[in-house]
């Protein structure tokens, strides 16, 4: 699933609470459970919510689903919702995303905004429904309607790819913006893209960064990481490599690829913090095995060169090897140019000639001028400048 995170205890910490008896403190287990019994549907909705949670009494996700189960069959919007969310997960319930978008129906023609923009992503995802972006698209437009950020952020990614509808920049930063308002931090990132990139408004790098900002303070990586590159540009904000840093290590840690392999380049180079080769390849590494492609080239070039690493061809050779299956271009030329001299592998200009295509396909010919020459002439002599590994 790409857009449908239904993480149950997320999805209770966002309801609102009736039927006060099951939420006092303490709880008033039996007079809830009472009232559950005797057909309250929104006491067993809180009932349900009580073992979801493990309040008063030991958590049990079955039970929680059968409750909420009850009160959904009564009509209850939120619980309909909930109960969806537990089909969609698996949780309590064996995953079932037709049984899913059934529930999200019922609730979302009750006019509840959340179940309107669960809808609008299983329509978009083709889960538990045929996918139609069509239908996606209109049941966001309800949702957002109703000032729902998720589903008025959902409407700016929709205008601003195209899918779905007509490609509309101006109506993407505007959904966007309804949201990143209401505090929604992938909002405020996408908002920031949009400044960043001039896509539906006057590009503004101080207006990019401000909106990155809100949603990097919350913790938000990807934001996190394109605060930091216009901090090591300079754009929108001085230049300063000592915050760029700051903000890498912070995305970097959270897991962000490109912001750990950011900081390897910025270990490798010595910008804003003492050179060190051997922290490089260590980012690299982390980087490369979440399938950066940029992190496994540069993983592959240390240890070509035995920079930060002991030089080992094999695994310079394991490295590019992946990042080229990615298409990257660098990594396609430098296998070329490892299996044109033999170096770590077997000498195979066939091999060598097959990348060499890939890398031209990709706008590097000139890159590998050299190694065509060197593959015409069949010899074995040492490749010409242009033609040895690159590391840029």
């Amino acid at each position: 699933m790409k857009n449908l995170l239904f993480g149950f205890a997320i999805t209770l910490i966002s309801l609102s609470v009736q039927a006060g008896s099951c939420f006092k403190t303490p709880y008033d287990i039996d007079d809830c459970k009472l009232e559950a019994e005797l057909g309250n549907a929104d006491a067993q909705y809180n009932f349900g919510l009580m073992y979801g949670f493990g309040k008063g009494v030991k958590q049990d996700l079955k039970l929680a689903a059968k409750w909420i189960a009850l009160s959904a069959e009564s009509g209850n919007a939120k619980a309909q919702n909930n109960l969806a969310m537990m089909y969609a997960s698996g949780q309590g319930v064996k995953q079932d995303f037709k049984r899913a978008s059934v529930w999200f129906k019922e609730s979302a023609a009750q006019g509840y905004a959340d179940a309107q923009n669960n809808m609008g992503l299983m329509y978009e995802n083709g889960e538990g429904v045929t996918r139609n972006r069509k239908e996606a698209l209109d049941w966001y437009s309800k949702a957002a309607k109703q000032k729902h950020a998720g589903a008025q952020n959902n409407l700016g990614r929709m205008y601003a790819s195209g899918e779905g509808v007509k490609q509309d920049y101006k109506k993407a930063v505007a959904w966007f913006k309804k949201a990143a308002q209401q505090g929604m931090v992938r909002a405020q990132r996408n908002l920031g893209l949009m400044y960043d990139k001039g896509r539906g408004v006057e590009q503004d790098a101080k207006q990019a960064a401000t909106w990155y900002i809100k949603a990097a303070k919350k913790d938000d990586a990807q934001a996190q990481n394109n605060l930091d590159a216009l901090y090591a540009s300079s754009q929108g904000v001085t230049r300063n490599l000592k915050t760029a840093f700051e903000w890498y290590l912070k995305a970097a840690k959270r897991g962000d690829a490109q912001a750990q392999n950011s900081l390897g380049m910025m270990y490798e180079g010595g910008r804003g913090i003492v050179k060190d080769p051997k922290k490089a390849v260590a980012w690299y590494t982390k980087s490369a095995k979440l399938g950066f492609a940029d992190a496994q080239t540069n993983l592959a070039i240390s240890y070509f060169s035995g920079k930060g690493v002991n030089k080992d061809f094999e695994q310079a050779i394991k490295w590019f090897r992946q990042a080229a299956k990615k298409g990257s271009v660098k990594a396609q030329d430098n296998l070329a140019t490892m299996y044109a001299n033999g170096v770590g592998v077997k000498q195979d200009y066939e091999m060598a000639g097959s990348l060499l295509k890939d890398a031209s396909a990709s706008g590097n010919a000139q890159a590998t001028k050299a190694i065509s020459k060197k593959l015409k002439a069949h010899n074995t002599q040492a490749l010409g400048e242009g033609s040895r590994i690159r590391a840029n």
